[in-house]
């Protein structure tokens, strides 16, 4: 199908009505995101990771994470993090992170309407499909976990299929290449595109090139970049979670692929039947149909799928953490095509339906997503909040600091700075500043740990406390 036979919106209203609820969802995405920022509920891992690694790059300096050990490149080959730090040098701050994130997901909104007119659905449907999408959980939890540079592969995934659909090669040279940029196992997302292109979409060189490229990409990224730009630890830190497969990226997808009865164990599970819930649940009335063809629009989102059942890591089979974003565009086209192709639901999208459809993806959001986080857990440290706050004020230069994992992203504009653990009274002296929080001591550590290290440091003469109130203690070398 050409972009010739896209519905134009029937009139200015409905296109303003979509960009329209795009700002809202861009709205409300980021206002979440800054006020759970703005309570110490955001970590070190990671948004103080790409905070700190954008910072450096926009200051002419070798983007090295304190946190990791390595470059940045080293982690995830996230290229995208260079065009990003434009915005650091206008002001450095990390709102911009949050900014382009909730933009990202926001624009998914239009991107999915597109889609919708270009499967021959109405203007309306495609803006009822928009909503599910914004209401859909994973979204707004994604949004709200730190922040992540795939975020932005969702925007561009969602363009690569548009322009394949309606054969605009440079625009889709365009979205591929962004997509890659975000995070190289996207590779094998864009590799699994490819095959679809060529058998589902009968986009024959729009495949290949896709196929190429991922399958390219893949080998560049884990075989050269990575170790070139991390350590063994880099490495070491993915590879872990499939131990069972291998012990390096090549041996688990050879072990994938030459010796499938290895997945047997993981596949046909109760934490996979879980999984699969939570991802289809909030659209679950697609499956009200026995065609099953739509079905083939997730071909794409096998990679990513695989990867999360097959994880010994809990974290990538939930609708919290990013894991599972390279599925939702793919989620989407199957409502897409589900719409497209059951006369039945596509008439009653059109009446009574869309209100079922509707009212199933506000309950899905409300028992799923985490908005239940900002009237409860998320406030749990708010008897600190000022004066953590004024302790911060406090901290002047770009020195290092060794802080709590909650506090950590507030102050990662530096080349050094750490968050505690068991081991931080072995490295304390690494440190010009140590801001703790005694009541609330943050993620991998404990009471006992902050606690101690108050003790330690009050009995070292190399520091001076500076600050102390409400178990809220900073303290400055001489």
């Amino acid at each position: 199908m050409t972009s010739s036979h896209i519905e134009k919106p029937t009139n200015k209203f409905q296109l303003k009505a979509i960009w329209i609820l795009v700002g809202i969802g861009f709205s409300i995405l980021f206002l979440s995101s800054s006020l759970r920022h703005g309570l110490f509920q955001s970590s070190a891992w990671d948004l103080g990771i790409f905070d700190q690694a954008v910072y450096l790059i926009s200051q002419g300096q070798s983007p090295i994470s304190s946190f990791l050990g390595f470059h940045i490149l080293g982690d995830h080959v996230a290229l995208t993090l260079y065009p990003i730090s434009i915005l650091y040098q206008i002001y450095p701050d990390v709102h911009w992170l949050l900014m382009v994130q909730a933009f990202a997901l926001a624009l998914g909104i239009y991107l999915i309407f597109e889609l919708a007119l270009l499967a021959g659905l109405t203007s309306f449907q495609g803006i009822v499909v928009g909503v599910v999408y914004l209401l859909y959980p994973a979204i707004f939890n994604i949004n709200l976990f730190d922040f992540h540079p795939e975020v932005i592969a969702l925007p561009s995934t969602l363009w690569m299929i548009l322009a394949a659909r309606s054969r605009w090669l440079r625009q889709f040279c365009v979205a591929l290449a962004i997509t890659l940029s975000c995070k190289a196992v996207l590779s094998l997302t864009v590799a699994a595109m490819g095959l679809w292109l060529i058998v589902v979409e009968k986009r024959k060189w729009y495949g290949i090139i896709a196929l190429a490229s991922g399958i390219g990409w893949f080998i560049i990224a884990t075989q050269i970049i990575i170790p070139a730009f991390g350590s063994e630890a880099s490495i070491v830190r993915h590879v872990v979670r499939y131990k069972d497969l291998g012990n390096s990226f090549s041996d688990i997808l050879l072990n994938i692929l030459t010796e499938p009865y290895m997945l047997l164990n993981h596949v046909f599970s109760v934490g996979t039947l879980e999984y699969l819930v939570l991802l289809f649940s909030p659209v679950i009335y697609i499956f009200a149909t026995k065609n099953l063809r739509p079905l083939l629009q997730l071909i794409p989102a096998a990679p990513a799928l695989v990867m999360n059942i097959l994880s010994s890591e809990s974290a990538q089979r939930d609708l919290v953490h990013q894991y599972s974003l390279p599925i939702v565009p793919f989620v989407f086209l199957v409502v897409i095509s589900y719409l497209q192709s059951t006369p039945s639901l596509h008439r009653l999208i059109n009446y009574r339906g869309y209100r079922m459809i509707l009212c199933w993806a506000v309950l899905a959001f409300l028992i799923l997503s985490r908005l239940s986080f900002f009237f409860g857990s998320y406030y749990n440290s708010i008897d600190t909040l000022q004066s953590t706050r004024e302790a911060i004020a406090k901290i002047h230069s770009n020195e290092s600091v060794l802080t709590t994992a909650e506090i950590a992203p507030h102050l990662t504009h530096r080349s050094s700075i750490n968050f505690t653990n068991t081991d931080s009274s072995k490295n304390v002296d690494r440190f010009h500043y140590v801001l703790l929080n005694t009541r609330h001591p943050g993620w991998m550590s404990s009471k006992q740990i902050a606690t101690d290290l108050v003790n330690q440091l009050s009995n070292d003469k190399q520091f001076q406390l500076n600050y102390q109130k409400d178990d809220v203690y900073l303290f400055v070398r001489n």
